[in-house]
């Protein structure tokens, strides 16, 4: 009997380099990294709020009190731009003007917010893009859209209270947030009205809560809840303890997360707000008494957004407990390449920022420009695996319009990239329905284009759309 050989292993070219202390050579597999590599450490720090004319005499202890951001948050057009008239042009400022009346979202922007936006370029800069709207860069809304696209208010029991998953439900507890992002996917109901959209107004009222708060307890199933709105950070601190004890007092309740935009558009609260913080810590460490989770959930889109301010609420969180997991927006010309995505990325998690969903823009209406492909996702999810360790980096996700929720990008039933529909199923929402996605028209190819140019194309693209994802089950 011939005996077997195995080949031996060949083990790694092993290259040596000098440790700091003491001079002694230690075993290194890979060369010293480009220090430019890790630029994800490298925050915006100093007083770069000076560089905006209406803040060039404030002082840091100024800036970083959150009543003084508060007070001078910017909700006008022309308070806005009064702000920044000397860094623009006449026509930027006309085209502004333009872009607010076309709007869905009315304007809220913070001091620090607007400081953060690069105003040698402000047209091509991520955040501007985010919060303040230009008409010339406006594109028609998609024909499928629909205002509430989520269809929030249709699995809504009672107002302001969303049960799709069968363990969990989404408590809008108010209607207003410290700054209005432009792509709000509740654009049907936060912030005023505008001249584009009447909303659905959610008011922070003991007789809502009440009714949700009864929903809750009656539906033993339920064990998860989202404080949400509108922004938690909004909500005083006697509500954040009144709303937190009441649903860790219910025995179905096992997690909870406030939800808030906060951290990225006034991170001074978290240092300053010392009331707003001692609540939200003491309904976390009563949450751990009780072996209940409680977590914030916030919504960094853009590295820029974390600066050393950021680092400071970061650390303040994290020295009480509090842990913290971000939802990002895939936005075009904000973080749709891999260099933006791996750096926003990388910075969270130096920043002790777990990075949890990135959605697949929400078909919103007035952000067309600001809307990406499946397609997109997809490749950055590829791009952004193997970055970092697993628990910090995200899951790309499509929240299926029509109610389906939250799947993964690439799990589509069909995804036809000529006229832009992907199809998806939700077995625990509804096994037997389809939930379509429709990619921005004017990425398609030329092809697609067309056929959307013509009406009677729609419900057929639609069907043929269906009828693939059917197919492929059989």
């Amino acid at each position: 009997m011939e005996s077997s050989v195995t080949s031996p292993i060949k083990l790694p070219v092993v290259t040596t380099t000098t440790a700091a202390p003491g001079g002694e050579p230690v075993p290194a597999l890979k060369p010293p990294v480009d220090p430019a590599s890790l630029v994800h450490r490298q925050l915006l720090g100093g007083d770069f709020w000076r560089k905006i004319p209406a803040y060039r005499d404030i002082d840091e202890a100024t800036f970083l009190d959150h009543k003084w951001q508060a007070k001078h948050t910017i909700t006008r057009p022309d308070k806005l731009l009064e702000a920044v008239q000397e860094l623009v042009s006449p026509e930027f400022i006309a085209d502004v003007r333009d872009g607010f009346h076309r709007s869905p979202m009315s304007l809220r922007v913070s001091p620090y917010l607007l400081s953060l936006i690069d105003w040698s370029n402000p047209v091509a800069d991520p955040l501007r893009r985010q919060f303040i709207p230009m008409g010339s860069r406006l594109l028609p809304d998609h024909p499928k859209l629909d205002l509430d696209s989520l269809h929030e208010q249709a699995d809504a029991p009672v107002p302001g209270l969303t049960h799709r998953y069968p363990d969990k439900a989404l408590f809008l507890a108010l209607d207003t947030c410290p700054v209005y992002c432009r792509f709000c996917t509740r654009s049907y109901a936060v912030g005023i009205d505008t001249d584009q959209v009447e909303k659905v107004h959610l008011r922070p009222t003991q007789d809502r809560w009440e009714r949700a708060f009864a929903y809750v307890a009656s539906r033993p199933e339920l064990e998860d809840i989202v404080i949400s709105g509108g922004d938690a950070y909004n909500l005083r601190a006697e509500h954040i303890e009144a709303i937190g004890n009441r649903l860790l007092d219910m025995p179905n309740i096992r997690r909870m997360r406030f939800a808030t935009k906060g951290p990225a558009v006034m991170p001074q609260k978290i240092l300053t707000d010392d009331a707003w913080f001692s609540a939200l810590v003491g309904v976390v460490e009563r949450g751990r008494k009780l072996h209940k989770e409680v977590v914030l959930h916030t919504h960094f889109n853009h590295p820029s957004e974390l600066t050393e301010i950021t680092q400071r609420a970061m650390n303040r969180l994290f020295s009480a407990g509090v842990f913290v997991r971000n939802q990002s927006v895939l936005q075009r010309g904000v973080n749709d390449t891999p260099e933006a995505m791996r750096l926003l990325i990388k910075r969270m998690s130096y920043l002790n920022v777990h990075a949890y969903y990135v959605y697949v823009h929400d078909l919103v209406k007035g952000v067309e420009d600001l809307r990406t492909t499946v397609d997109t996702a997809i490749e950055l999810e590829k791009q952004v695996r193997g970055l970092t360790a697993g628990f910090n980096t995200p899951t790309f996700v499509v929240d299926a319009p029509g109610g389906g929720g939250k799947r993964d990008c690439h799990s589509f039933e069909h995804y036809n990239r000529e006229t832009g529909i992907s199809v998806y199923r939700s077995p625990n929402v509804n096994a037997d329905a389809h939930y379509l996605y429709f990619d921005p028209i004017h990425l398609l190819p030329e092809a697609g284009q067309k056929r959307w140019a013509d009406p009677a194309e729609h419900d057929v693209m639609v069907r043929e759309a269906i009828a693939a994802a059917r197919d492929r089950r059989r």
